[in-house]
């Protein structure tokens, strides 16, 4: 075989070995949560309040506001706490849009006395022929537009989201993500956004409408998601292609 068959064979070998994003029969990997932002603000939270001096028995009191008693709340309050959100998106919307345009004209041109011109022109027409209405035209225009679209989203979905920094204003910085892998397939959902303490329940939960900038991604990877994707070279194509 001569080198001039061997290189684009091996380019193509290349390309074929590249056009799969995931391991050669394995499962795709779980993301580690050792370096996670989560990980790193639950091993370095917050100061601790300090206890009044005054009342050294508040510590061991059931009655106290501390977190740990009785009367406690469970909130989340201080970086390295676990909230957890509440996603319920049902929207629903629907546009349509009509218009319609019509427009209709008509003129005539006659040249009866042009510099005696179409008294001498007028023996050399046929019978009955004359200049008094040399051009006519007469033109009608009409057109019509209908569109319309229509969206519907429903998501259910409740993830445990970590207080990664309390901000100047007393916001709380959260950050959440949940990975579930189902024999070749892995769903990944990631939540961010900044939640004010006095929006967080009882029940130490916020709902995800509550969340400012929040960023929202539900998808996954794996197997399915590699077969219902076009290859990097069909891509390619696509992009280059003018037809």
């Amino acid at each position: 075989m001569t080198r001039s068959l061997v290189l684009p064979l091996l380019a193509v070998a290349a390309l074929a070995g590249c056009g799969s994003r995931t391991e050669f029969a394995r499962a795709p990997e779980l993301s580690p949560v050792s370096q996670s932002p989560e990980l790193v603000a639950m091993q370095s939270p917050g100061k601790p309040a300090a206890l009044d001096p005054d009342r050294p028995v508040d510590g061991a009191s059931l009655w106290s506001g501390e977190r740990r008693s009785l009367l406690g709340t469970r909130r989340a309050e201080t970086r390295g706490d676990i909230v957890t959100v509440v996603i319920e998106i049902d929207d629903e919307a629907e546009f349509s849009n009509t218009s319609e345009r019509s427009r209709t004209a008509s003129g005539s041109l006659g040249m009866p006395n042009l510099f005696g011109l179409p008294q001498r022109l007028e023996d050399r027409l046929p019978d009955g022929a004359t200049l008094d209405a040399a051009v006519g035209y007469e033109s009608n225009s009409r057109s019509e537009g209908d569109g319309s679209s229509r969206r519907n989203e429903q998501m259910t979905l409740r993830v445990a989201a970590t207080v990664t920094e309390i901000l100047p204003n007393g916001s709380f910085a959260i950050e959440g993500r949940q990975e579930v892998r189902m024999n070749f397939e892995l769903r990944e959902l990631v939540v961010t956004g900044f939640v004010r303490p006095e929006d967080i329940s009882r029940r130490n939960e916020v709902s995800y409408d509550k969340i400012a900038a929040a960023r929202i991604s539900y998808g996954g990877r794996g197997r399915i998601q590699e077969v219902q994707q076009p290859r990097w070279g069909q891509q390619a194509l696509d992009t280059i292609s003018p037809f």
